[in-house]
């Protein structure tokens, strides 16, 4: 089973529904102890970063995913639910501390006239790390579907698994052990989305 985090996120049941075409088993849950049982989590979001971390708060949601996380299984962030995964966020002002699972912050992309912010749209990725099971059959430089006008910038160069360029280079995604997480949304990506979805349901099994 995998248990989808709902704390109020608006793209929740895209998230459930892509899961689910690609064989995934999943239950919505919004407990901590509902994910006791879980094989994976998954962790979506929309909007903002603070918004995010308080209703998990208010949920007793943050301690039950740092527990998940450090037993080992499969843990997929995304788009906010990959930013509330590190420190802290530069986003409004925010003053709600992040998860703390990878050091690093939450940045905004530089001010730039040719740069449109947020960036929405197609980019593609350059996978960093071939050997990430998440890529598995999926080409470097695929497309994938973004909207954000902010990322985080790891302390930890290594556990970026693909970097896109908007401006400059950003990590789009990221690898340690078992936990995974995107900026980009797969549910919205198409077929290197499904792919994608499909490689974390297998590894939810």
């Amino acid at each position: 089973m995998i248990a989808l985090l709902d704390y109020g996120s608006g793209n929740l049941r895209s998230v459930e529904k892509a899961l689910r075409h690609m064989g995934g088993d999943v239950r919505v849950v919004t407990r901590p102890e509902e994910m006791r049982d879980a094989h994976a989590v998954v962790l979506p979001g929309v909007g903002a970063f603070d918004d995010c971390l308080n209703a998990m708060r208010q949920q007793e949601l943050l301690g039950g995913v740092k527990e998940f996380i450090a037993s080992g299984r499969p843990f997929l962030g995304i788009c906010v639910g990959y930013q509330a995964l590190f420190e802290k966020s530069e986003e409004f002002n925010s003053c709600a501390p992040g998860l703390g699972i990878f050091a690093g912050k939450v940045v905004r992309f530089a001010d730039c006239p040719s740069l449109k912010v947020p960036q929405i749209g197609w980019n593609q990725v350059e996978i960093a790390q071939p050997s990430c099971p998440l890529y598995k059959s999926i080409e470097s430089g695929s497309h994938f579907y973004f909207v954000h006008s902010f990322y985080p910038k790891p302390a930890d160069d290594t556990i970026v698994a693909t970097r896109t360029t908007y401006g400059d280079a950003f990590a789009s995604s990221i690898w340690k052990e078992n936990v995974f997480a995107t900026q980009f949304h797969p549910e919205k990506s198409q077929q290197a989305g499904l792919q994608l979805l499909k490689n974390f349901v297998e590894l939810a099994k």
